[in-house]
């Protein structure tokens, strides 16, 4: 008989779809079924477990946008089920497409204790492993009415442009009847039968699906499946399927039974959930989905002793010690067996390119800190696999917080190029190395299924001298995490012909294993890791990104003056409120929130935290400062408080000296025959013309002019901002096909401050202050928008009269060198990147450096002018007007700052960035100064963060780093009596076999990083 494929093929999907799965829950009665709204905000459980219920059916439509419905189960076990396993089976109105991106329930037992979650593909709760007959029991579901945010819209594009992102405004736009309609409808609650024999089955099936669907089509393999496989579905009667099953799965043994052979590809599988820490969803809600998936870990870890789960947030595993210690406990005991992971290494999934270099290092020491303090576990892998880039900076980083291992998968998800390994070593800035891999099944929320597992073996580039991947399994952001259906793949993946040999293991298993295997020839990527995608997120949600910004620099401030005062006065260190602070911080630093991709509701109550955050470190500030500044006299004298890392105006760095009197005022602009405001303070002239456009920024030392002929600085420039995908990330090459210069001002005036300019820009109305200080090369913007554009964005260019080859811009710890030029598709994607507080261009002799003090995405073009000069022009990218998540993204007044830096070297580029952000305190007192606790001797070494070691021994803890990317030779000097000094890693450690600190002499590589531990003596 002729043998059709393609025909055993569909019916074996049809008949493993829509007979035997349906049949593994079998004999369903109906469960008894009560319903209480929660009537605001979630409530703990013994307070639902206390209400009162109200009757309900299938069908009962419940769940407004963000509410929560209890239910209330019950039944009785029929006699007739003696012996066997029951199961109750609840569909609350899931969508199966979108496991975790809607309905989500918890169970609960009487006394409060959580069971396990309910989501769109993990809907049963084990009622009875065996039953005796006639058992009475009582559930309680605590069902969350997430609205589904991240839907298709037309061309199958992310985006549905909806108010439910933040239910508060919603209501205040006056659409209570909508924000109260019922999202969801109970579809399912009925007590069943488990069938074991059925469940196999369908495993069996399944695996040999995927087999079929991906062996090449002429091999012997698949034609012996496809036989098999037939002859298995004749075996089946469908209505006697529990009946039948093991005849079938007889027939099906021996071709589950052949071997894939130690050629095969091996797959390191890792149950894994990544939960997005807040995304279309708030904070609170994270909370509940870390508590669902949690449970649903712990209890497939009593039934497969093999199974392996990590979990990769230490915040999220904080957040379930604290709201669900029981639930914290169980998975403790399950650490403790090997079969829980804590990995991860960093407190979030932090975004890398825009948080600061000392926030990285907090990632660390609170990540590690808290696996070591609860966990007992030293965490060795860096696991970010959906972060959108990875700076360069991050090996030594890693190295130092003693990680070995780094994995991501998100660079697969470049739009130019390739990226050319899966297994290599990543070099960071300073030669730092780590052993890297980028899992090849291409995804972090992987089914094991037979299409996936294909794909990995034939997309792995090192195959031939390398023959291992990790492939991280589970639906994820509250889907459930890892199911049974999913192990039961992988166990018969174990070693099967056809396939990838499939193991479950630890993450540390398969990088040990790989490095034994390829570590010596692997491949070297040096430099940054940057995803041809995303770039948007360097500028979306400003308000998010300079909330952060300040705070890192007010934290920064914070322990170095608490510090000072501590030594110097005896005041109390805050210690505890400053580790709350920075864990605030670093949460607000994952990679949808910092980077401005999450809902209006994260980015509202981002906004709040940030403005409480900032109003107690100012207090920690002012207090120490006082402290230091004694008590106020009657001539009114005052000191000057500098807390970046270089002297300035007769002020040492990070020291304090007696305040000049009178303050340094702004030169003033005066008009120029013709009409223009010049700005001149004996270093710079600069002209300013009725447009409000900077059209001469002359050297004055150097006799130079800084701008091209005909050529304008500070242009605003308005770009339509439409990205082919996804809103609130991207932006596309092709929004520079059109751009508006915005030359006409409705105002240009002399003002105390310098010059004001007011623009008109569609709806919005920009006010810019263009200010120079006297004795500074540096001309100041202060910029307030009242934004009110949608799908736009909004640019300030500075065109340049130099030809530079290369820019180099900050990154934490360092710099990035990148090409002005475009010659490569690697050069031509990176069309936008990340800069922090300043980026440098120069010709051998001069440069120009702009500066910021909350902007990151940035970009350079280069081009010849007829008169054979060379235009290099710098664009910060302002402000964008995304419409998802956030439909009002970014609407409202926003100030920002920035500044171009005249005849800058590359160590005047990163003092004018520290300065910048970093601005001096004056405040009354009596003392004379205040000396630095540390200092150092050369331009080149940058003192990041002074503070007090955690473990509250009273030493002071220094970090320091090579900035130039050039050796250095310092002394680190310590203002105060000294019995000790040892270099650290990042948690304050003594480092192994480290040189000793003699005399505080430090020998520094390029942009290398120290910490020092400082012990005071008597």
């Amino acid at each position: 008989m002729h043998r059709d494929p393609a025909l055993i093929e569909r019916r074996l999907h049809r008949v493993l779809t829509q007979r035997i799965v349906p049949a593994v829950h079998a004999d369903a009665v109906a469960l008894d079924v009560a319903a209480w709204a929660v009537p605001g905000e979630p409530v703990p459980a013994a307070e639902a477990l206390a209400a009162s219920y109200e009757p309900v059916r299938p069908g009962h439509r419940w769940g407004p946008a963000w509410s929560t419905c209890w239910f209330r189960i019950s039944g009785t076990v029929p006699a007739a089920w003696a012996g066997r396993r029951v199961e109750a089976v609840l569909d609350l109105g899931f969508d199966a497409a979108k496991p975790g991106f809607a309905a989500e329930g918890l169970v609960h037992r009487a006394d409060g204790s959580v069971v396990k979650a309910l989501n769109p593909r993990n809907g049963w709760l084990t009622v009875a492993e065996s039953a005796e007959g006639g058992e009475e029991f009582t559930y309680w579901i605590e069902a969350a009415a997430n609205p589904l945010i991240l839907d298709d819209g037309p061309g199958g594009v992310p985006f549905l442009p909806t108010r439910r992102g933040d239910r508060a405004a919603w209501l205040e736009d006056g659409a209570a009847a909508a924000a109260d309609e019922p999202l969801y409808r109970l579809a399912r609650a009925e007590l069943t039968v488990f069938e074991p024999g059925v469940w196999e089955l369908a495993q069996d099936f399944d695996v040999l699906h995927g087999l079929i669907t991906e062996l090449p089509a002429d091999s012997t393999r698949r034609w012996q499946v496809l036989d098999g496989v037939e002859a298995a579905l004749d075996a089946v009667d469908l209505h006697d399927i529990a009946g039948t099953a093991a005849a079938a799965r007889a027939v099906l043994a021996p071709l589950l039974a052949e071997r894939a052979g130690d050629s095969a590809h091996r797959i390191s599988a890792v149950g894994h959930a990544h939960i997005d820490t807040a995304w279309l969803w708030p904070l609170r809600e994270t909370v509940r989905k870390v508590t669902r998936t949690v449970a649903n870990a712990v209890n497939l870890m009593d039934e497969h002793p093999e199974y392996r789960f990590v979990m990769s947030q230490a915040q999220q595993l904080a957040w379930l010690k604290e709201h669900r210690p029981e639930l914290f406990a169980r998975a403790a005991g399950k650490a403790a067996a090997g079969q829980f992971l804590p990995t991860g290494s960093l407190w979030v999934e932090p975004d890398t390119n825009i948080t600061g270099g000392e926030s990285l290092v907090r990632q660390f020491v609170h990540g590690k800190r808290f696996y070591l303090e609860e966990f007992g576990t030293e965490t060795e892998e860096m696991w970010l696999p959906d972060t959108f880039g990875y700076n360069a900076a991050l090996p030594q980083l890693m190295k130092l917080a003693g990680v070995r291992w780094f994995l991501t998968q998100k660079i697969s998800w470049n739009t130019t190029n390739s990226f050319p390994h899966h297994t290599f070593w990543w070099e960071g800035i300073d030669g730092t190395r780590i052993f890297s891999h980028f899992p090849p099944v291409d995804t972090y929320n992987a089914e094991l299924s037979g299409a996936e597992l294909a794909h990995a073996e034939r997309n792995f580039k090192e195959k031939g001298p390398a023959g291992r991947s990790l492939v991280p399994f589970g639906h994820g952001d509250g889907g459930g995490g890892p199911t049974r259906e999913m192990l039961g793949r992988a166990a018969r993946l174990a070693d099967l012909a056809g396939s990838p040999r499939v193991d479950i293991e630890k993450p540390a298993d398969f990088f040990e294993k790989a490095h034994a295997e390829y570590g010596a020839k692997a491949p070297v990527w040096s430099g940054e890791l940057y995803l041809e995608l995303h770039r948007g997120t360097l500028t979306s949600q400003l308000k998010t990104k300079q909330g952060n910004r300040r705070s890192e620099h007010l934290l920064r401030e914070a322990e170095l003056w608490c510090a000072t005062a501590t030594v110097r006065t005896g005041a109390a260190y805050p210690y505890a409120q400053l580790d709350r602070l920075w864990k605030t911080v670093l949460t607000h630093q994952f990679h949808d929130i910092l980077p401005g991709s999450s809902i209006a509701w994260v980015h509202r109550e981002a906004e709040e935290t940030y403005a409480r955050v900032t109003a107690e470190l100012t207090a920690l500030v002012d207090e120490a400062q006082r402290a230091l500044a004694g008590p106020a006299d009657a001539d009114g004298a005052a000191l000057v408080f500098n807390a970046a890392p270089y002297a300035r105006d007769g002020v040492p760095a990070l020291g304090a000296a007696p305040a000049p009197e009178p303050e340094p005022e702004p030169v003033p602009a005066a008009s120029a025959p013709g009409g223009p405001l010049v700005l001149d303070n004996g270093l710079l002239r600069v002209r300013v013309d009725e447009r409000g456009l900077v059209t001469s920024v002359f050297d004055l030392t150097e006799e130079r002019e800084a701008l091209p002929p005909g050529s304008s600085a500070n242009l605003l420039q308005l770009h339509q901002d439409f990205p082919n995908q996804w809103d609130a990330w991207d932006i596309d090459v092709f929004y520079r096909n059109a751009v508006t210069d915005l030359t006409e001002a409705d105002e240009v005036t002399a003002v105390d401050g310098g010059v004001r300019v007011v623009r008109t820009v569609g709806s919005s109305t920009v006010t810019q202050t263009l200010t120079l200080l006297p004795g500074v090369r540096r001309l100041d913007i202060d910029t307030e928008v009242d934004w009110r554009e949608r799908e736009r964005l909004l640019k300030a260019a500075f065109p340049l009269d130099l030809r530079a080859g290369h820019s180099r811009g900050e990154i934490q710890f360092g710099h990035t060198q990148r090409p002005t030029h475009s010659n490569t598709s690697w050069e031509a994607a990176k069309f936008e990147f990340c800069v922090h507080r300043w980026l440098h261009v120069a010709e051998p002799g001069w440069g120009m450096a702009v500066v910021n003090d909350s902007t990151y995405g940035h970009e350079i073009t280069r081009d010849v002018r007829e008169d054979g000069g060379t235009t290099t022009t710098i664009r910060l990218s302002l402000l964008r007007g995304a419409r998802f998540p956030d439909p009002e993204a970014d609407l409202g007044t926003h100030r920002l700052r920035y500044a171009l830096v005249v005849g800058a070297t590359l160590g005047d580029a990163i003092r004018e960035g520290y300065a910048f952000n970093l601005p001096e305190r004056r405040v009354p007192g009596s003392a004379a100064s205040v000396a630095p606790l540390v200092s150092v001797d050369h331009e080149a070494v940058v003192v990041e963060a002074v503070k007090l070691a955690d473990d509250g021994s009273g030493d002071v803890v220094v970090r320091l780093f090579e900035s130039l990317g050039g050796r250095a030779v310092t002394t680190l000097a310590a203002g105060f009596p000294l019995a000790g000094a040892v270099l650290t890693d990042l948690l304050e450690r003594p480092l192994p076999d480290a040189p000793a600190v003699d005399g505080g002499r430090l020998t520094l590589r390029p942009f290398q990083i120290v910490t020092v531990r400082l012990t005071p003596g008597a």
